[in-house]
């Protein structure tokens, strides 16, 4: 891809969950957003229907934090999303991200992954060759809570997607957001 226009072949969407709490004695899967995750979800909601970065599937890791950030997100997207709870992305490294990600059915051109850190950080970094200056420095030097990767692909399918086949189109966080 380079930086026209032009609709990509495939584009992926990774977001990291928004800010959350840390209650005395849950368990990490259930630990809910802080105040500051249920301000930002929504933020980041707003600017995807806004720009259009409208998923055709979202993979959602089954962590309660990560589907409450999904929830808010949701809400503020212009029409109904299919979604998935992925357990298969909770917790992992991006290899094993990536294998889930090779597995979408072609038929998907957009997809959406909600998920965790170090995964969602580490995935862009390795998927991502080229791309918008400012955008990739920020990613790589800090991948905070709610924040969004729009990386494209030039690719026919989601079994090519490899290291280095990337575009990173934009990275949102939402600081930058005001």
């Amino acid at each position: 891809m380079n930086g026209n226009s032009m609709m990509p072949k495939r584009r992926l969407i990774l977001l990291r969950h928004a800010k959350s709490a840390w209650p005395e004695g849950v368990a990490d899967e259930e630990r809910p957003l802080a105040e500051r995750g249920r301000k930002s979800a929504p933020a980041i909601g707003a600017y995807m229907a806004h720009k259009k970065l409208i998923p055709d599937l979202a993979l959602v890791s089954p962590a309660r934090r990560a589907q409450e950030t999904w929830e808010l997100v949701r809400k503020g997207l212009s029409k109904k999303i299919k979604e998935r709870d992925a357990p298969e992305i909770y917790e992992v490294a991006a290899g094993r991200i990536l294998e889930v990600i090779r597995t979408v059915k072609p038929g998907i051109r957009t997809l959406m992954m909600v998920g965790h850190n170090p995964g969602m950080e580490d995935l862009a970094s390795l998927l991502v060759k080229d791309g918008d200056a400012d955008a990739t420095g920020r990613m790589k030097e800090k991948f905070p809570t709610a924040s969004l990767a729009i990386i494209d692909f030039d690719i026919e399918g989601w079994d090519e997607v490899a290291a280095g086949t990337g575009y990173l189109e934009r990275f949102v966080t939402p600081r930058s957001l005001g």
